[in-house]
């Protein structure tokens, strides 16, 4: 668990979006988090009031989160420009997600 960070996955509707391309991609994106969340690790997400962009708090090692943005990023990049950030302020995620695998 040492060498797990929380990273910041940020993404934000392009103009040119097009609702096909977003339906499209569901089934995709949905695969994606459920990998994730299947090798036990932890994804919060929520979007912005301004209906265009989200942000994503993942928690894992520089390659596994690489792993996980770029085939979100290709899922995805037909209509949102993401972006991959370490998140180094914030170690309270790794203590919360101790004690949730610990229950």
């Amino acid at each position: 668990m040492a060498d797990k960070s929380p990273y910041v996955l940020v993404s934000v509707f392009k103009e040119d979006a097009n609702e096909q391309d977003v339906s499209q991609a569901a089934g995709k994106i949905a695969a994606i988090i459920d990998d994730w969340n299947g090798q036990g690790n932890m994804i919060w997400s929520g979007s912005f009031d301004d209906n265009k962009t989200a942000m994503s708090v993942i928690e894992g090692d520089k390659a596994e989160a690489e792993k996980f943005f770029n085939g979100y990023n290709e899922a995805c990049k037909s209509f949102l420009s993401s972006y991959l950030y370490q998140w180094d302020a914030m170690p309270l995620l790794s203590l919360l997600g101790q004690k949730q695998a610990s229950q």
